[in-house]
């Protein structure tokens, strides 16, 4: 299992366009995807799930990543999150 902390950036956090975004990408992985946001677990590959966790801008959120392409499925992850202006 990887884990990485990342603060939200973007302005109105993670809202519907990203989350959609994450939920896509994740599911292109076998591997177990969650983020954390204090004490909400969401899952990354379902939509819902991810929004509940109401990251807004500048929220600290705790990515966890277990399985065979943990590795890949964080870079990818991360991409997103980095990327993403809105």
């Amino acid at each position: 299992m990887i884990s990485q902390a990342y603060v939200v950036k973007n302005k109105v956090g993670l809202h519907a366009r990203p989350a959609s975004l994450l939920v896509k990408k994740a599911s292109e992985f076998k591997s177990e995807i969650e983020m954390k946001h204090g004490a909400s677990t969401a899952n990354v590959k379902s939509i819902l799930s991810l929004l509940s966790l109401g990251a807004s801008k500048g929220s600290q959120i705790m990515i966890n990543i277990k399985g065979d392409d943990e590795a890949e499925a964080m870079a990818a992850i991360l991409e997103i999150l980095n990327n993403f202006e809105d």
